[in-house]
């Protein structure tokens, strides 16, 4: 069986999981990896017992088929359109890109050379988004909370592009209608950016979304919940748990779906290694991480700083 030969760039906390990952699976050879900070570089290459550098361009010699990008998201552009004019596969965090134009860019150019872009929207992988996808029928209202401690991981960025496209990625492959009209307000706190978003979304075929998003929050909360004709159901990210409660005669009965927990990030990275091997189609490609990028852009507009 052909081994995918894989890289990352980008060796921080995330970027550190992309990593361990690659290096146990079976189809998977991990062929280098890179960062900027060279101490951290050598730290996780020598855990892994694996060669480092701090240039991304250094790994063009590598012949790598694949490679992820796990960097500041100003840098995703940049880096993706260098491994791609190289022929290599990339696996790029989300947001896929700063801009909706650098976005398409990518589009257009892993299109020309028959290569794939999968865009790191984790949550398209939880068991329990997965799980409800098969019982949501025309949703009428979506209610989605992203909510959590400030953290100075990410500073490029505001909430929405950092937390709330998550929830909007989500809400876009759930909801086949088109946009009709987008309502946002928002706050920034300890960043020059928006660190409390708040965006009502309606579509043209009737359904509404309230999606809320802070970096700010003492607790952290993860949820969304579907309102629709015949049940009630309310999803747990974090505890990949979901609840479906239906009107019974005069009662409502709720039920907990049976769902199997599994890790997120490794269905994700799994699931981007046989998409590469077998040359199928990524659950969340450079089209669909567009969408949600264009949306979250509309949203940020809105709230006007």
């Amino acid at each position: 069986m052909k081994k995918l030969r894989v890289g990352v760039v980008g060796l921080g906390r995330l970027g550190s999981l992309h990593a361990r990952i690659y290096s146990k699976l079976k189809n998977v050879e991990l062929i280098a990896l890179c960062d900027t900070d060279k101490d951290q570089a050598r730290s996780i290459a020598n855990a892994l017992k694996k060669p480092w550098c701090t240039d991304y361009r250094e790994l063009a010699g590598k012949r790598l088929d694949a490679v992820s990008i796990v960097t500041p998201t100003y840098l995703h552009y940049k880096i993706a359109r260098f491994f791609l004019n190289h022929g290599v596969h990339v696996l790029i965090e989300k947001p896929i890109t700063k801009t909706v134009k650098e976005a398409r860019d990518l589009i257009r150019l892993a299109r020309k050379k028959r290569l794939m872009i999968q865009v790191g929207h984790v949550e398209r992988f939880n068991s329990a988004v997965q799980a409800i996808e098969k019982l949501s029928s025309k949703p009428k209202f979506i209610e989605a909370h992203r909510l959590g401690p400030f953290t100075p991981r990410v500073k490029d960025v505001g909430v929405v592009l950092d937390l709330m496209i998550h929830d909007i990625d989500i809400i876009l492959g759930l909801i086949k209608s088109k946009i009709e009209k987008i309502e946002a307000v928002g706050i920034k706190i300890l960043t020059k950016h928006e660190d409390i978003a708040n965006a009502r979304i309606r579509f043209k075929n009737g359904t509404v979304c309230d999606l809320t998003a802070s970096r700010v929050t003492s607790d952290s909360l993860r949820k969304i919940r579907l309102f629709q004709k015949d049940c009630y159901i309310s999803l747990d990210y974090g505890a990949q748990e979901a609840v479906v409660s239906k009107r019974i005669k005069n009662k409502i009965v709720s039920r907990k779906i049976d769902i199997k927990k599994e890790q997120p990030l490794q269905k994700e990275i799994s699931s981007f290694v046989h998409c590469v091997l077998h040359k199928k189609r990524p659950l969340v490609s450079g089209i669909e991480a567009c969408n949600a990028l264009s949306v979250a852009h509309t949203i940020i507009k809105k709230i006007k700083l």
